[in-house]
């Protein structure tokens, strides 16, 4: 870790749990504990005027996240960057699961529905004007957000777990970071809303499938 000053002292009046835990997030989706380099929980804490506590409490959900994995009376470690053949699995498994998900969501569509996948694309309706995590944050947030929607309306809830499980979105930001990709996504999330807008099973599963394997190919191209 450097030694310049990269985090913020908390405000006394600031939940300290969750103020601590989103420093310590965005300190690692901006590389700033390289991957695979020890946390070191005294000086987070020194930097945030905080005790040990809550950077720990912090570090055990990021490690639910897999973002950081515990060492053996050695405290954490910023979990590795996954590679190329991590990255195709799982891309491999979001094949399986999503687009079939999307075209079961396209056919039970309803107004309630529509208007929520439509206020899920209001919540993010422009590409991030810089690439630091803090810019990006929301438009990973919404991506994450609208996926999970999709596989929600689908009705199984198997498939909602079994995504929820792999953490992708954080794991593919800390791939794509320093290399821009709102406009792209927010243009396709646009397709495949369309498709289900319009009920069109076999246009929500195209989409989705178009989708997946265009993000898979921009990824991989810069791994």
């Amino acid at each position: 870790m450097s030694s310049g000053r990269r985090l913020e002292a908390l405000p006394n009046r600031q939940v300290l749990a969750d103020g601590v835990y989103e420093q310590i997030r965005a300190l690692i989706m901006n590389d700033g504990i390289e991957p695979g380099a020890r946390v070191n929980i005294d000086e987070i804490a020194r930097e945030l005027g905080v005790s040990g506590t809550p950077v720990r409490e912090a570090l055990a959900r990021l490690e639910s996240e897999e973002l950081v994995s515990r060492l053996p009376l050695r405290g954490y470690r910023v979990t590795e960057l996954l590679n190329r053949k991590e990255v195709d699995d799982m891309y491999a498994l979001r094949l399986l699961l999503e687009p079939p998900s999307a075209a079961l969501a396209a056919a039970a569509m309803s107004d309630s529905r529509v208007a929520a996948l439509e206020a899920e694309l209001a919540t993010c309706p422009a590409a991030p004007a810089d690439d630091a995590y803090s810019d990006y944050k929301a438009l990973t947030a919404h991506d994450a957000r609208l996926h999970e929607l999709i596989l929600h309306l689908a009705g199984n809830v198997a498939v909602e777990q079994a995504f929820a499980r792999t953490h992708c979105h954080l794991h593919f930001f800390r791939l794509n970071y320093n290399q821009p990709f709102g406009e792209q996504t927010i243009a396709e999330h646009r397709t495949i809303v369309d498709a289900l807008v319009a009920g069109s099973a076999s246009g929500a599963r195209k989409a989705m499938t178009t989708h997946l394997e265009v993000a898979r190919d921009r990824l991989v191209s810069r791994l």
